[in-house]
């Protein structure tokens, strides 16, 4: 391709909203174009990578066993009702009514598409185990898209979905799929890490996201110090081995006044005792609630709440802090309330309304400080099970860097940015018994497949992999999902013979299949080095006056400081060989 006729344009400044390197550089080398918050088109440079990633990845997908077909991006909405997911995907599904009065979702995932399609076609257990993919566009409303692409509202994705008989079935199936996912990643010159994760909105019970750690990542990720443990998990999955509290008698519960303390630490710092010794109270609503509803959060003071693994206690519905009108309502006293003698708070009426979770950080520590639900007053020596209990107890609290690792081991977690690049899920039978999909298995009942659902974001990825390749000057693309191989200029222009030849050395180039960004503009030479800087080509090759004299081209990898040359007869080979080398 002539870059003289290459559609797009290279820009010297990026936008100002671009924070990211991958940000910058993709909209400066002209990959793409900004359409609206979180939508992007792709010109043909990026268009290229994104293909070239695409093939990458049904390779992969092939060579595991997978399957490809295509499903629609406009779906009916029932569908979503059936699995139950239609009010309650986050973000919010976008959503149409069609000319026939028919209400239809812009797909943001597809596990219903996919099993709908299953039960059609599934019989037998012979017809398992099977693995169908799709690389297509998705469409999630995001509310605060940010970082060029990697978080945008519309995105090309591969989404697999795997259908097995039983549960050791799926675990050869995801297996198969995290082994393709590593040598997807390698191939596109990442280094990722798995990592444990939250199912999210997609459900099931196990997940494993693929990270690469970044400073400009979204994600918090967190490793164990212990290079032999291999813990590693998502802040919204992560857990850790809480301090076991010291065995103490069981003290009398005392009330005690206490003016004007509304925190732990003043509380704390008032009856000088460490945090770790009193019981927090925190006051959330369902999102989607307007009826009243209080969930009661009681944690140790010196822990935060997860407010994923709240979710998750609270059956997916997403939480939200309760207003204060909510928690006056409820005949909550914010700074001094417990959960002992929460069942006479309001009254029984309001107690219907109010669920009790505690994180089993409380259960096993004993007399500990905690509200009165009266103004200005708190109690001594609290002890679950004997002055409180709760409607659900687990762990709801949030790792921190320095806590002990949960593994076998004794290091402690170290915290890390990290780029989410893919995810995969074990789904269990929730899709299909949902869906209606089942088979007949050998014994001649009626069974319900086991699915896994297997993610990875294209535009993503390409962001991903220009975040862990650049430098000051622009991307330094890996040869595999680099739009070209070779960036080729030709300086001197209004020399004829360099003209000439590098025009034939363009021509023998192409014939031998290399995939060549011929830089034939009547540009200065600077002009063009820093764009090829800045596209970031694996090679770049230029033929100039005085390469000519000496019968040579001057070849330049872009990961490397110096360039080299080569005789012009004997060109073709050396490029091959330094994209090789």
């Amino acid at each position: 391709m002539r870059l003289s006729r290459s559609f797009g344009k290279t820009l010297r400044q990026a936008p100002s909203d671009a924070e990211t390197a991958s940000h910058q550089y993709l909209v400066r080398a002209g990959f793409v174009q900004q359409v609206a918050a979180g939508i992007y088109s792709y010109l043909p440079l990026g268009w290229r990578s994104l293909t070239k990633i695409s093939n990458i990845i049904r390779q992969e997908m092939d060579r595991a066993g997978a399957q490809e077909i295509s499903m629609p991006v406009v779906q009916p909405r029932e569908l979503w009702e059936q699995s139950g997911r239609a009010d309650t995907f986050q973000p919010p599904l976008a959503t149409l009514v069609d000319r026939r009065d028919r209400k239809m979702v812009i797909a943001p995932t597809h596990e219903e598409t996919t099993t709908f399609m299953a039960a059609a076609n599934l019989e037998s257990y012979r017809d398992l185990p099977f693995n169908l993919y799709q690389i297509q566009t998705k469409f999630r409303d995001e509310a605060r898209p940010r970082a060029g692409l990697l978080r945008v509202r519309e995105f090309e994705m591969k989404d697999a979905y795997s259908f097995d008989r039983d549960e050791a079935g799926l675990d050869v199936s995801f297996k198969a799929m995290a082994a393709a996912y590593h040598r997807i990643f390698s191939r596109a010159g990442i280094d990722v890490r798995m990592v444990e994760a939250d199912s999210g909105p997609i459900g099931g019970k196990d997940s494993n996201e693929f990270v690469l750690l970044a400073e400009s990542g979204e994600d918090t990720i967190f490793v164990c110090s212990d290079e032999n443990c291999g813990y590693a998990a998502n802040a919204e999955k992560a857990e850790f081995k809480k301090p076991v509290a010291d065995a103490e008698e069981q003290g009398e519960l005392a009330e005690f006044h206490t003016p004007g303390i509304k925190t732990i630490e003043a509380l704390a710092g008032f009856l000088e005792v460490p945090v770790s010794k009193t019981v927090k109270a925190v006051f959330y609503a369902p999102e989607t609630s307007s009826g009243g509803e209080i969930i009661f959060v009681s944690i140790r003071g010196d822990l935060e709440v997860n407010e994923t693994k709240l979710r998750n206690a609270m059956g997916g519905a997403q939480p939200r802090l309760a207003t204060r009108e909510e928690v006056e309502a409820a005949g909550l006293v914010a700074g001094s309330a417990s959960a002992i003698g929460l069942d006479a708070v309001g009254g029984p009426r309001s107690r219907a309304s109010i669920t009790s979770i505690v994180d089993d950080s409380v259960v096993n520590s004993p007399n500990l400080v905690a509200g009165a639900n009266r103004a200005d007053y708190h109690l001594k020596n609290g002890n679950y099970g004997r002055d409180f209990t709760a409607d659900i107890v687990v762990d709801i609290a949030m790792a921190r860097a320095g806590d002990p690792c949960p593994g076998n081991c004794d290091g402690h977690l170290v915290e890390h940015r990290g780029v989410e690049v893919g995810h995969i899920f074990k789904l269990g039978t929730g899709y299909s018994e949902a869906m209606g999909a089942t088979f007949i298995d050998e014994d001649g009942t009626e069974k319900y497949p086991i699915m896994g659902c297997y993610g990875i974001g294209i535009g993503r990825l390409l962001a991903a992999t220009v975040e862990a390749n650049h430098d000051e000057r622009g991307m330094v693309l890996p040869r595999a999902i680099a739009p070209y191989e070779v960036y080729l200029a030709g300086l001197n222009t209004n020399d004829d013979t360099v003209v000439a030849a590098a025009e034939k050395f363009y021509d023998e180039l192409t014939a031998a299949g290399v995939e060549v960004l011929f830089d034939d503009r009547e540009e200065p030479p600077g002009v063009k080095f820093n764009d090829a800087d800045l596209i970031g080509l694996p090679l770049r090759v230029v033929v100039s006056a005085r390469g000519l004299r000496n019968g040579e081209i001057e070849m330049k990898r872009r990961d490397a400081d110096e360039a080299t040359m080569a005789p012009l007869s004997e060109g073709v080979n050396a490029v091959k060989a330094a994209l090789e080398g």
